[in-house]
């Protein structure tokens, strides 16, 4: 076999059209086995003949896309100062493009032998049982293809599942559900621009692995949160199935949105890979250099620390791994056309030594890099550490998942008391988050439900979780629903039962979206899916997690369609700026104002409403000029609304506020009935009955 010496840079394989470059960064490597496979497994190896800065690396002529290969490292293996290499081990590609099957759950996959322990070295050949690496095809017709790089402020996110969105869409053909081509197929596409999302925010796509301890089950790791390459699609996910073909398949998917005006953003889990602490496998990372690529703890090198609760996590201290990081986000922009990141266990990337710095390497890197710092940045704002909970933390240019507006809402329409003064900030952007440090009111992704937790129709379906199926006798995922009071859990033919669940989910659903910051809405939450109270359906890879489409309730799927469309024609309900409580730009009345059941507003400073009365408000909303103008430089107007929430179980008169506010009103929109289409002007000073826990809002007439 022919090899030249090569280049250190790129790493991984990178064919030229003559031949391919490999290279691997190893500090502890004596010696790196480039490992080529034939279709029938048979493996060929060679050494990479030359080491430049800890990059091992050779030049291959004739060696084509589709080859298969690995790589063996041979080094030093001492647990105790945190070193495992073994040569006996296959190991991926650390920058693989493309990464063919799956694991197969041998002992010889695993550093030690079972029966004598994790410090006794196992030189069982892992090959047989091992994925592998695909040498990638570069070339691919975009066709003038580019980032959409919508406005924050006109930015609708739909989180879904590659799979379960797909699996039993009756529209799309049956060999393409499921992939990335179903996604990409012309029915999926068009449902979401029905829908009016912007954007969608995909599950894990980074390859993952099926974890041991489901395969036993019989169970699958169907969300993702496993990865182990950061640049390989997950094949499964593909209807193609020759050898890297996902990654074309992924960007075909990617330019079919682009053309319909939707973003792709990427769900990415930079915080741990799926070797797991000292017990876990070795497939890759802890091979090439263990020391180097997860902080392990001081006293004890032989384990890891651990912020993510799945074993072990990188060491954002190491140049090689921001590295790592870094040119894979460059990647899924230049090459794949993402538009977009949501950064799984954000906070874990901020852990330098123990505690979270927001000035950490990562993030300082981030903020200089030309490509990273111009697209989409989301945080998933917390970990499993001490001090993980970083909600409002993050830097400027950051937009952060908002826990706190989801809990808050949660709260409210649950009916919990004193919730009102929290329920103005999270309605409003979260100002007493997002206010300082230069960033504005998208900062906050606002959310309800998430693929975490249960879907909207179980959230006010069941009052705790049902999470037998996991096998995990239902202690698994959080029991955070607490009491509804809607009645009878789960299925029931009670009318009203039905009727009040049916109007929470809307309640739920009006709030969210027209509340000031980024909407996020989980798939499906639009027409009542449910996953039967489970939340936390990791490993359901089944009717439990995929969408039931034939089931979908179609009156809740058109009131949110028209809710959507309402928030994109309406400005006033996202503001690019911060309210100012106060008359600006010449405007008749103040930007924003509070009002209790009697019309009278609420000052600020005011003591909270008591009573059960803490339980209801109405918010009115100055759309005759914006504290922001818009791209042009010109003012920007709208309508005015009123809102009315009243989140008690009982009704409520509610007086519209004097008729300096509006001298008539227009209902828009009832939950206690939908869309009103034929309603009569409302007068000034005039009293509205609110239904128990119900919306109301209401449109200023000229």
């Amino acid at each position: 076999m022919k090899i030249w010496p090569g280049s250190p840079y790129p790493l991984g394989a990178t064919y030229d059209g003559a031949g391919t470059n490999f290279s691997l960064f190893s500090e502890v490597a004596e010696r790196v086995e480039l490992c080529l496979f034939d279709e029938q497994g048979g493996e060929t190896r060679a050494d990479l003949p030359e080491v430049t800065g800890y990059c091992w690396h050779g030049y291959f002529p004739g060696i084509e896309p589709g080859q298969r290969y690995g790589f063996r490292v041979h080094g030093p293996w001492a647990p105790e100062e945190g070193h495992r290499c073994n040569p006996a081990k296959l190991l991926l590609d650390p920058y693989a493009k493309g990464i063919d099957g799956d694991i197969r759950w041998d002992e010889a996959v695993f550093p030690y032998q079972f029966s004598a322990g994790p410090s006794e070295r196992n030189d069982g050949d892992s090959a047989p049982f091992m994925p592998k690496c695909i040498v990638p095809q570069p070339f691919f017709d975009w066709g003038g293809d580019r980032l959409l790089q919508r406005p924050w402020h006109e930015t609708v996110i739909y989180e879904l599942h590659v799979k379960g969105f797909t699996a039993r869409h009756p529209d799309i053909p049956e060999e393409l559900r499921g992939t990335y081509a179903g996604l990409g197929h012309s029915a999926a596409i068009g449902y979401l621009k029905q829908l009016g999302v912007t954007a969608v925010e995909l599950m894990p796509v980074h390859y993952f692995v099926q974890d041991k301890h489901l395969v036993e089950k019989g169970l699958r790791n169907y969300w993702g949160y496993n990865s182990i390459s950061y640049f390989a699609p997950q094949g499964g996910y593909a209807a193609d199935k020759r050898p890297g073909a996902a990654a074309a398949e992924f960007k075909q998917m990617v330019k079919a949105m682009h053309q319909a005006g939707i973003e792709v953003i990427l769900d990415v889990v930079y915080n741990h890979t799926a070797e797991g602490n000292q017990l876990g496998p070795v497939l890759c990372f802890k091979g090439i250099d263990n020391a180097a690529y997860y902080q392990l703890m001081a006293d004890d090198r032989r384990h890891y620390m651990d912020y993510s609760g799945t074993g072990n996590c990188l060491n954002m201290r190491q140049p090689h791994v921001l590295q790592l990081i870094m040119d894979s986000l460059r990647y899924w922009v230049m090459e794949m056309h993402v538009d977009g990141f949501r950064f799984d266990l954000a906070a874990a990337l901020a852990r330098e030594l123990h505690e979270v710095q927001m000035l950490s390497a990562f993030f300082n890197i981030i903020q200089q890099d030309p490509v990273i710092s111009q697209v989409k940045l989301i945080a998933e704002p917390w970990d499993l550490g001490e001090g993980g909970y970083q909600v409002g933390n993050f830097p400027s240019g950051w937009s952060e998942w908002n826990g706190r507006y989801r809990d808050c809402l949660r709260d409210f329409w649950r009916g919990q008391e004193e919730t009102l003064s929290e329920f103005a900030h999270r309605f409003t952007g979260s100002p007493d988050l997002y206010a300082g440090n230069s960033r504005s009111p998208f900062a906050s992704i606002d959310f309800v439900c998430a693929h975490d937790g249960f879907t909207l129709r179980d959230l006010v379906s069941y009052n705790d979780k049902h999470n037998l199926a996991n096998g995990e006798d239902n202690r698994d995922g959080s029991n955070d629903n607490r009491s509804w009071n809607c009645g009878a859990e789960g299925d029931t033919d009670d009318a009203g039962i039905l009727a009040l669940r049916a109007r929470q989910q809307r309640n739920f659903l009006v709030t969210l979206l027209l509340s000031q910051g980024v909407p996020m809405l989980l798939a499906g939450d639009e027409f009542s899916r449910t996953q039967r109270g489970n939340n936390n359906a990791y490993c359901q890879d089944n009717e439990i997690s995929w969408i039931d489409w034939a089931n979908m309730d179609r009156d809740l799927g058109e009131f949110t369609n028209r809710l959507i469309a309402f928030r994109h024609a309406h400005p006033a309900f996202r503001h690019r700026g911060w309210f100012q409580g106060q008359a600006i730009h010449g405007a008749d009345c103040k930007d924003i104002a509070w009002f209790n059941h009697t019309g009278s507003e609420q000052a600020n400073g005011d003591e909270p409403w008591g009573g059960w009365l803490t339980k209801s408000l109405a918010i009115f909303i100055n759309g005759e000029t914006f504290p922001n103008p818009n791209v042009r430089g010109e003012p920007v107007t709208d309508n005015s609304f009123y809102l009315i929430f009243n989140a008690h179980h009982e009704a409520v008169d509610f007086m519209l506020p004097e008729e300096r506010w509006g001298r008539c009103w227009l209902m828009v929109l009832d939950t206690t009935r939908g869309w009103v289409d034929d309603a009569a002007p409302l007068q000034a000073g005039a009293s509205l009955k609110m239904e128990p826990r119900s919306t109301v809002l209401l449109q200023r007439q000229a």
